[in-house]
């Protein structure tokens, strides 16, 4: 061996002991950024080294061909991590294993024209053919997780004989190809070529398309340690170490992964495979048919419930995902820690459709990871819980699972929702989940509240109601009220109206408003937006006219004999802080005088402080305020439907 091949090895020694490092890191929210960056360095490195190696630097050609590849995936990588929204990142892991299983299928095909002897041979054909069977079936999971494809497990007539057979005919294809080169029967490489990788396709497709959405966690697993058992094979068929080193460690990882993913839902690997546990039995139809769902009104007043709540325990699920309302949780959760209230959320190893998805969400909007609790460390805690907030989630909080023996979920470790003092469930609809077994929470007389539909409109009320009961409303006239019999009212813009481009439906409201009598101005502070002048130019654009604009010197005399003030998107520029709580970044700015008028409409996204990071008094007045959180385009057009 010479001194430069025992550099290549030690090279490879540390890239793949820093690979597998990186990826230790992943298994720890806190660490699962520096671990992926760590990890996608190596790899970056083991190209290089790679290309080094094999000599390609010297030829010019083959090199060419390389950066030019490179630059295409490096683009197409950059373009889809910018492009993707995190609610299809299960579909794009699983597009990313079939690609991986692709490249290896390809290395294989090529390796098959050239291999010097039957080892290569034999590991080449099934690089092949195990590449070709992770890129299919990442792609029947893919476009199950996308809804371009029924998310129900597809049984074929005799699927169990179909797959047996070609499980038989991809033996007989390598053996024969090993004969072929033995004997020498002279069939064509490029027949065993196609025939191989037939049947590995086709085989990728009947395994995955009979697995159903609730076994999708564990099926992205899979793929994702078969993408890695092609690329180790792969790299012996060419003789590559450190293809063989990571392809290993990618495929070992995905392995534990589905060991611990298979544990989670009390599955067993192969029932999955064979598609047993996705497929409604006789007795699931029987558990159905004897349940009788109706949606309920709530016993109790749930505002009031959570108001008084001393621990709260937050449930998410893939609705939760499709709703986008990961936000608006965090909000929820903000007013309840506001209030003094403990939250935790309890997170399902197999919550959503690939494993981590929750964590990945609730983390995008800033929700510490601590809070962030997996099932055998919170399961206890449920029962000592005054509310549980369960969105989006069915099959991991189904009490089912304990006791419907024959059901796909039964022996599931689920979330002990059930034990909790009230839950409050905020699912789409009714339905079964994808296990297809009714929840019997759904019928439970006591201690439930149902609030069906989108998950991003029934937070955003419990989000109202919440608030409503710690800012309380003017109590003796409507909001609709005050508006029609208002003579003078002073809107009051700000960057939130910009973000939600309200700014015609502001002015839609102002002429609602003038034509039922008021005086209706608009009040302009010197630095409300992003720039001076931004909320002059965003109001004319909506055809407001100039006059109506009035700077901060101009009208602030005027708020006490306002009738009514309308803030949109507003909250340093008018808050009362600003004259005495010393010491803070906004101590001592001019601010508009929203809080001398007579009642004060505030049209803002949520109850966070602004830029200056001040609480805002006014949020928590007892009269005189009425409070529209969330989108300022939403609030504004059901302030105009009521007037």
């Amino acid at each position: 061996m010479s001194e430069f091949e025992l550099f290549y090895y030690i090279i490879c020694g540390i890239l793949t002991v820093t690979i597998l490092f990186g990826i230790s890191l992943m298994s720890k929210v806190k660490t699962a950024v520096m671990g992926n960056l760590i990890s996608a360095i190596a790899t970056a490195i083991a190209i290089v080294v790679t290309l080094i190696y094999y000599d390609i630097l010297s030829q010019s050609v083959v090199l060419t061909i390389c950066l030019i590849t490179l630059a295409i995936g490096t683009y197409i990588g950059m373009y889809v991590a910018k492009r993707v929204k995190m609610i299809q990142m299960p579909e794009l892991v699983a597009l990313l294993n079939g690609f991986g299983g692709l490249a290896s299928a390809i290395v294989g095909a090529c390796t098959m024209f050239t291999s010097k002897n039957n080892f290569e041979l034999v590991t080449s054909i099934l690089a092949l053919i195990v590449g070709a069977l992770t890129f299919t079936g990442s792609l029947i999971a893919a476009l199950k997780l996308a809804k371009l494809m029924n998310g129900r497990p597809v049984v074929w007539n005799k699927h169990q004989l179909i797959t047996t057979t070609t499980i038989i005919f991809i033996i007989i294809t390598v053996v024969l190809t090993v004969v072929n080169r033995i004997y020498d029967l002279e069939i064509p490489v490029l027949a065993l070529v196609i025939i191989a990788l037939a049947l590995g396709s086709f085989f990728g497709i009947a395994f995955a398309i009979r697995v159903g959405g609730a076994d999708m966690p564990i099926t992205i697993s899979l793929l994702n340690s078969l993408s890695g058992v092609a690329g180790s094979i792969a790299g012996m068929a060419i003789g590559d170490i450190l293809l063989v080193a990571v392809g290993g460690i990618v495929g070992a990882s995905g392995l534990l992964l589905t060991q611990i993913m298979c544990k989670a839902m009390n599955r067993s690997l192969m029932d999955i495979l064979l598609g047993k546990t996705s497929v409604s039995t006789k007795v699931t139809k029987t558990v159905v048919e004897h349940v009788k769902v109706e949606e309920k009104k709530a016993d109790v007043d749930v505002s009031d419930v959570l108001k008084n709540a001393k621990k709260v325990i937050i449930v998410p699920g893939y609705g939760m995902a499709l709703a986008q309302a990961q936000q608006l949780v965090k909000q929820i959760s903000d007013t309840l820690e506001k209030n003094g209230t403990e939250v935790k959320f309890a997170i399902h190893p197999v919550a959503g459709r690939m494993p981590g998805h929750m964590n990945v969400l609730l983390c995008e909007v800033d929700i510490p990871y601590e809070k962030l609790y997996e099932l055998n460390d919170i399961n206890d805690e449920f029962k000592d819980c005054d509310a549980c907030i369960v969105v989006g989630a069915n099959d991991v909080t189904n009490p089912a699972a304990r006791d419907a023996v024959g059901t796909p979920i039964y022996g599931m470790p689920i979330l002990n929702v059930d034990q909790a003092k009230h839950i409050i469930i905020c699912n789409y609809d009714l339905k079964p989940g994808y296990a297809g077994v009714e929840n019997s929470l759904y019928k439970r007389s006591k201690g439930v509240t149902l609030l069906l539909g989108n998950a991003s409109v029934t937070l955003k009320q419990l989000l109202n109601d919440l608030v409503e009961v710690n800012v309380k409303k003017q109590e003796n006239k409507s909001t609709s009220e005050l508006l029609k019999q208002a003579k003078k009212v002073i809107i009051v813009p700000g960057y939130g109206m910009a973000l939600a481009q309200a700014q015609h439906l502001v002015k839609q409201l102002s002429e609602k408003l003038a034509s039922n009598g008021a005086n209706v101005k608009f009040a302009i502070h010197p630095v409300a937006g992003r720039m001076p002048g931004h909320m002059n130019v965003l109001l004319c654009e909506a055809g407001i006219e100039y006059e109506q604009l009035y700077e901060m010197n101009d009208v602030n005399d005027e708020f006490k004999d306002t009738d009514v003030c309308i803030v949109v998107g507003a909250n340093d520029v008018m808050n009362p802080a600003a004259r005495n709580a010393e010491g803070t970044p906004i101590y001592g700015m001019p601010i508009l005088n929203v809080d001398q008028a007579k009642h004060v409409i505030i049209c803002n996204y949520d109850l966070k402080p602004g830029y200056a990071g001040v609480e805002n008094p006014l949020y928590k007045r007892e009269s005189g305020v009425t409070l529209l959180l969330g989108n300022a385009g939403e609030t504004l057009k059901n302030l105009l439907s009521d007037i």
